[in-house]
């Protein structure tokens, strides 16, 4: 692997970016978009709601703190390509295992460092995501242009099929400590846990973390399972997962949501919040560049408290299409867009962005120990436990 290979970034727009390359030698397809965590690139790279995008860090340096194991969210790099302004080929981080470059090399992943970063992010938010190409082997720019102008959009694509599981599985590990890991209860504690299914749309692990730390049982489904095979093990809570690209290129999954609605107690996240408002009948749309980072500012609209939050989407719920159906629960500031959901006499929430915190804030973690109450409750509240609990938490919030 050699810094000085040259490499290029052409946007279907006739757009050329040129730099160095790094990570695997060849080419990339897909949509360009800009993340601005200042931290966990690692994370963004093991994401599989990335599946179908070459994703630039807005954050100068990257590379630093190398890569380790625990730290991935799955068990792959699923971005399309990878784009920096500094690569930092030698990490100082105690728990580095790697370096970024040698990381995306392994996996098969393009990346390319010393681009002008703030001009790209300037050009996507003026034009908005669009195709794009990483090339370290053309360097034709018409060529790569032209290439990115043809290949497909992320609108009406299902990659789910390509990163969900395989099979059913359970989890069992918790949140990590220093010195020992990820915890994993105890066969007392999982006995007298209540069962959750968690459908996989692309989950994040560090979202079954959260649930098992929550005190869950956990049983992960293909993103494919019925309602039939969700409700089979008689879960206490249905959980709906991240995941890539349109959400309305899956019917599948709208179908066996719609049959789990009322039933069993829900709780959605990214796509799994979009879902969830398409099986109640509403719409969804595609951003102009979408909602990537760590620092996104959102309301909860009951309590009117402020959570900075991790977010990475390029759909939306339309508000509109939901009236009477759900209650919007969450706003985004920034641009108004929803970031959350919450039932009308249904049990179920789901919000946009992501509580596990990875990466990102910690503030909207409390949700996981929502979802845990609304299990709870329902047995003895059915319809009413999530308007009981909401009015519990508002009294809390206003004391």
């Amino acid at each position: 692997m050699s810094a000085r290979r040259e490499a290029i970034l052409a946007l279907a727009d006739g757009r050329i970016f040129r730099g160095r390359a790094f990570g695997a030698t060849g080419e990339a397809v897909g949509e360009a978009v800009f993340n601005t965590a200042m931290t966990g690139y690692q994370e963004v790279l093991t994401d599989p709601s990335y599946k179908g995008q070459i994703v630039c860090m807005t954050y100068p340096e990257i590379g630093n703190v190398g890569i380790n194991a625990e730290d991935a969210e799955s068990a792959g790099v699923h971005v399309e390509g990878f784009v920096v302004k500094e690569y930092r080929a030698r990490p100082s981080n105690w728990r580095s295992e790697m370096a970024l470059g040698e990381y995306l090399e392994r996996a098969g992943v393009v990346g390319i460092e010393g681009i002008e970063t703030r001009a790209l992010v300037r050009h996507i938010r003026a034009h908005g995501a669009q195709q794009a190409v990483i090339s370290s082997v053309t360097l034709d720019p018409g060529v790569l242009a032209a290439r990115a102008k043809a290949s497909p959009g992320l609108v009406g694509r299902d990659l789910v099929k390509e990163v969900t599981c395989a099979e059913s599985y359970d989890w069992e590990l918790g949140d990590w400590e220093l010195g020992a890991g990820y915890r994993r209860p105890s066969k007392e504690e999982l006995r007298d846990a209540p069962l959750v299914v968690a459908l996989d749309y692309g989950i994040k692990r560090n979202i079954l973390h959260r649930l098992v730390a929550s005190g869950f049982r956990v049983r992960v489904m293909p993103a494919a399972a019925s309602a039939a095979e969700i409700l089979a093990p008689n879960p206490d809570g249905v959980f709906l997962s991240n995941g890539p690209a349109d959400p309305a290129a899956l019917p599948y999954a709208h179908k066996a949501v719609r049959g789990v609605l009322g039933r069993k107690p829900i709780f959605g996240i990214c796509l799994g919040h979009q879902i969830l408002g398409l099986a109640l009948g509403g719409r969804t749309y595609k951003l102009g560049f979408g909602h990537h980072g760590a620092n996104h500012p959102v309301m909860d609209l009951r309590t009117r408290r402020v959570e900075i939050t991790s977010q990475n989407h390029g759909f939306a719920v339309d508000a509109g299409s939901l009236e009477g159906r759900a209650e919007l629960s969450h706003l985004n500031l920034n641009d108004k867009t929803v970031e959350g959901l919450r039932g009308a006499g249904v049990p179920f929430f789901s919000v946009q962005y992501h509580p596990e915190a990875s990466p990102g804030p910690h503030d909207a973690g409390y949700l996981f120990a929502r979802f845990r109450r609304l299990v709870e409750a329902f047995p003895r509240w059915g319809a009413e436990a999530l308007d009981r609990i909401a009015a519990e938490e508002g009294g809390a919030a206003a004391r």
